[in-house]
This record gives structure tokens, sequence and C-alpha cells, in this order.
């Protein structure tokens, strides 16, 4: 009896997860077929139909290909500071001692903002102060939005530093700058390149802050959006199907790098 229930917990488990799965992942996926259907109707296309014809007219569409030159751009800028300050705050968080609790709600706050309240909040202070809408102020918001992110990847991979690894090399006369280049460092290499691919994509895709900070170069994910209102050339869709290959192309090279790694003699 009780090996029945336990058949039938599992059953009803995996069967939740692939439900989920198929809610997530469905909406890209046909967007990414649609993609390759040259005739663009609503269903899916057949094989012999297949086609990159939206994909060969990209490089033609100067405003998406601009728009991607800024988006990248500025994407990878708020990786790189996101990354780095999360590592600074996640520094600070172990030094701390009855005031973590504090600091780790207040890195994570931005997290729990709303898009919509945190870019008009951002966009009527930097009016108010004077500062132009431009790549630095998309870059503010995106920022503000990846590091609780970034930071608690970051946290989460100093589990792999050990006490007594730290304790070990300064009783050999190590310094705190030896300990964290030596030590530290190596072993939350993966958290800081996890924390760099999920800062970039994040800013990469996110619209509601960059909607109301952009500049006159608005970034890809508003562009996108005007051109879907205005019914514009179906070129959109070759390049949404090509960012989304590419975010799936980075984290499953990251996922297969961090393996290689654990299972070197595999």
């Amino acid at each position: 009896m009780m090996i029945r229930e336990g058949l039938s917990n599992r059953i009803l488990l995996w069967a939740i997860t692939i439900a989920g799965l198929i809610v997530i992942y469905a909406p890209p996926l046909y967007l990414l077929a649609v993609s390759f259907n040259p005739a663009l109707q609503p269903g899916l296309p057949r094989l012999s139909d297949l086609s990159l014809t939206w994909y060969a007219a990209l490089p033609n569409d100067r405003a998406l290909v601009g728009a991607l030159q800024q988006s990248l751009m500025i994407a990878t800028i708020t990786a790189v500071l996101a990354t780095g300050m999360s590592l600074l705050a996640t520094l600070a968080y172990f030094e701390l001692r009855a005031q973590r609790t504090a600091w780790f709600l207040t890195v994570i706050l931005p997290m729990f903002v709303p898009g919509v309240i945190q870019g008009l909040a951002l966009s009527a202070v930097f009016t108010r102060s004077g500062i132009k809408a431009s790549s630095l102020t998309v870059i503010a918001g995106h920022l503000l939005w990846a590091l609780p992110f970034a930071f608690i990847v970051i946290l989460t991979s100093f589990a792999a530093v050990r006490r007594s690894y730290l304790t070990a090399a300064a009783d050999l006369g190590a310094t705190w700058w030896r300990q964290f280049v030596d030590i530290t460092l190596p072993l939350i290499r993966p958290g800081l390149i996890s924390a760099f691919i999920f800062s970039f994509l994040l800013s990469l895709n996110e619209f509601t802050r960059a909607f109301y900070l952009a500049g006159r170069q608005n970034t890809l994910p508003v562009v996108l959006f005007g051109k879907m209102n205005s019914g514009a050339s179906p070129v959109i869709y070759a390049m949404s199907g090509a960012i989304f290959l590419v975010s799936v192309a980075c984290v499953a090279l990251a996922s297969i790098h961090f393996m290689l790694r654990r299972n070197p003699a595999q």
C-alpha cells in the first residue's frame, strides 16, 4: 500500500512538473517555430516550409540592429557592475554580525519593487535632478534590478568556502587579500560567472524600466514592443528567436563548463 502511494505521489509530482515546464517554455518555443515560417501563418510551419527568410533580413533592419547593439552594451556594463557590487555586498555580509539580516534585506529589497514603479520613480528623480534620459539612466535602472539576483547567486556560491581553509591559510601567514585571491576567488568563480550571465540576460530582456529611462536610442525590448504594436515587419520574430537561442546557448555552455570542472575524469 505504501509503495503504491509513493508511486502515485511521484507520478503526480512529475505530472505537475511537466505541466509547469510546458506552460513556461511553450510560448517562446512557439515564437521560435514561427520565426522559421516564411508565410507567418498562425499555425506551426511544416518541415518542408522551414525557411531562414526573416533571419536573412535581420541585418537590413537598422532600427533593430541599432537597438540590439545598444542593449548588448547596456547589458554588458550592467552585468560587470552588478557582479562586482554584489561581490562587495557579499563580503560585507560576512563581515557583519548582528546586522546581517538587515543588510541582506536591504540588498534584495529592489527585487520586490514592481518594474513600473521603479522605472517611474527613477525617471522622476533623474528629471528633477536635471539628468537627461540616456544609456546611463537605463544602466542605473537595470543595475538596481539585477543586483539582488546577482547578490543571492554569489552569496550561495560562498557555501564552497569552508572556514577551515581560511584558518589554515591564516596560520601559514597569508593576509586577508591572499586568502581571498588564492582560496575564496577560485572557489566562488562559478558563482561569479553565473551572476554575470544572470545579470546580462536580465538586463538584455528588461522592458519596463528601460521604457521609462531610455533616451533617443531605445533598447531592443522597447523597439520590439513598438514594432509589434505598429504591425511592422515580421523580422521581429526572427530577432526574438535569435535572442532566445543565444540565451539558451549561453546557459547551456555555462552548465556544461561547470559540469566538466566538477567531473574532469568524465
